[in-house]
């Protein structure tokens, strides 16, 4: 029999997180598996009661929602041992989309779970560690890391309530186009150096975000690499054109957008252009620049 740790979203899919974790914990529970709920008041609290069970010796961390969730759960069990199982349910799902992993289908996940569980199989797959240069402590983060436009439309989603899915990130982008201005930056990736006012800074893991947005069609997250998109400074009509082409991710084609790969990165602020928006990763926000951002190979073990 294994120790399980549960920690559930119950407002993901609209409200849906929570009978999905409650049909989780049944199923889990049913197939002889001592589940422990360690679902918080607020994400910070249940990101403390992750990290306490990883350290008390579970034997696998299950989280139950969207990429916040899958935010949560590497944060818990990056360069650990313990495994992540994820049941998607959120609104985005990019991460799951990502690895092939069941979206919406809470059966189909808990049977990849445990089928997972029973014959000790896991797939080792790359986290992003995210920090203010000079600190040792920071965050890790799963797909995507946004420190331009689409950080602000990403911030500005989260503040709205309807409609779901890319629809919300449209109607965000909307609204932050009305006074949008580049932003000012100085990006460095190993030896290369790209300093310029810009529209869009993102340090990819995964190749997607915002519910599909495909920023980095490219990338891939055992690969040890981070793709670093780079994109000139838009006019707001050039932002308003180009952004939507995220989507099927034709944006690379477009001679002012560049991709760099790395293994680390450093993004700071300049006077070349307004000062960029608060950093965010998996749809959370991280905070202002500038901050270093360090690919770990094969650092989180999958539940697949």
């Amino acid at each position: 029999m294994s120790r399980i740790g549960l920690v559930v979203n119950p407002t993901s899919g609209k409200g849906r997180g929570a009978t999905a974790g409650a049909r989780t914990r049944e199923r889990l529970t049913a197939a002889g598996h001592s589940v422990l709920d360690l679902s918080g008041a607020s994400l910070l609290d249940a990101m403390h009661h992750a990290r306490q069970g990883v350290i008390d010796g579970l034997d696998a961390l299950v989280v139950v929602g969207g990429d916040g969730m899958v935010h949560l759960g590497f944060n818990a069990v990056a360069t650990t041992t313990v495994p992540l199982g994820i049941v998607a349910v959120g609104s985005g799902n990019d991460f799951a989309r990502a690895t092939g992993l069941p979206r919406h289908k809470v059966d189909g996940s808990v049977d990849v779970l445990l089928d997972a569980l029973g014959h000790a199989r896991h797939r080792a797959v790359d986290a992003a560690h995210v920090s203010v240069p000079g600190h040792l402590d920071g965050r890790w983060f799963a797909g995507v890391l946004s420190a331009g436009l689409d950080a602000a439309v990403n911030d500005r989603a989260n503040r709205l309530s309807f409609p779901r899915g890319h629809l919300k990130y449209l109607r965000a982008l909307v609204g932050e186009l009305g006074a949008f201005k580049p932003f000012g930056y100085r990006v460095t990736m190993g030896e290369r150096v790209w300093e310029s006012a810009g529209t869009l800074v993102s340090v990819a893991n995964g190749p997607a975000f915002g519910g599909g947005l495909r920023i980095a069609p490219d990338a891939e997250i055992d690969d040890g690499q981070l793709d670093v998109v780079l994109a000139g400074p838009f006019t707001r009509w050039g932002a308003m054109r180009i952004l939507p082409r995220l989507y099927p991710g034709t944006h690379l084609s477009h001679p002012s957008v560049d991709v760099v790969r790395a293994t680390s990165v450093l993004i700071e602020p300049t006077d070349a252009g307004l000062a960029p928006p608060v950093a965010m990763a998996d749809g959370e926000s991280i905070g202002p620049l500038p901050l270093h951002v360090e690919v770990h190979a094969r650092a989180v073990r999958l539940l697949v």
